[in-house]
This record gives C-alpha cells, structure tokens and sequence, in this order.
C-alpha cells in the first residue's frame, strides 16, 4: 500500500470511528431525552425518543463492522468514545423543546459529516464506505425531519 492509500485509509477509518462514537453518544443522549421527558405530548415523544435511539444504537454495530472490514480498528474502549466523538454529551435538566432542539442540532451535525466522510470515501474509491455513509445520513435526516415538525406549530405543547 503506497503511503497515499496508506493516509485515505487511515482517514477513511478515523472517520468511522467518529461516527461510530457519534452514534453511541446520540443513543445515550436519546435515553437521557427518552426517561425525562413530560408534558401533553409525553407519550408520542416518549416513544418517538425511544424509536429514534433504537435506530442510532444499531448504527454502531455497523460503523465499527465497517472499520473491520477495510482492515482498520473501531472504537471499543468505553473511555475512548467521548474524546472520539464530536456530539456532545447532554448535560443537565432540559425542557422537552430543549432536548428536541438539542436533538436536531445532534442530527444537523452528523449529517453535515456524513456527506464529508461520504465524499472522502468516494474519493478513495471505497464505494462501500460511501453506501453505508450515504444510507446512515438518510435515517438521521428522517429523524430531523419528523423532530422538527414537532417543533414546527409553536403551539406551546413542547414547553
């Protein structure tokens, strides 16, 4: 492997990982939001949190599948996905608006990602890296899509 291909792969894998930590901390930030939310609309955003998360935890078994397979190494020491990740943690008591918001902006960033990585993947020639980037962006975009219609009416009920 010539060092050029030697530096995409090594890319290609850090990105991966990144994604792969990503993933795990939007999953935890999901059951924070998950377990604390209230209000008139608890039940469907209770569920919707709940459904949301399902989907990004199964997303890490797959990233880190991914990373195996082009010969790299994913995330597996638990101390190692904070720094890895570029999500943040949520932190402290949120009205159910701030963990939708804070939801979104979750999504907004690894999407924004995604299409990076994507186009890094492609770049290297590495399609399937690309596919998996490319099908991954579109689950959180449905995300989005159906947190900010919550959001949407201003109707007062997310608080």
């Amino acid at each position: 492997m010539t060092a050029t291909l030697e530096t995409q792969q090594t890319g290609l894998v850090t990105a991966l990982n990144r994604q792969q930590a990503n993933a795990l901390i939007a999953y935890l930030n999901y059951k924070k939001y998950h377990w604390l939310t209230f209000g008139p609309l608890f039940r469907d955003i209770h569920l919707l949190f709940e459904e949301q998360g399902g989907e990004v935890f199964a997303m890490i078994d797959e990233l880190a599948e991914r990373s195996l397979m082009i010969d790299g190494s994913p995330v597996a020491d638990p101390a190692e996905y904070i720094p890895t990740a570029t999500v943040t943690p949520s932190a402290g008591k949120l009205s159910v608006r701030e963990m939708i918001a804070e939801a979104i902006a979750t999504h907004e960033l690894i999407i924004a990602e995604m299409h990076k990585d994507a186009d890094a993947a492609a770049t290297a020639g590495d399609i399937g890296t690309a596919d998996l980037y490319t099908r991954l962006v579109q689950v959180h975009q449905k995300h989005r899509w159906f947190l900010k219609e919550i959001l949407k009416k201003g109707d007062g009920l997310t608080s």
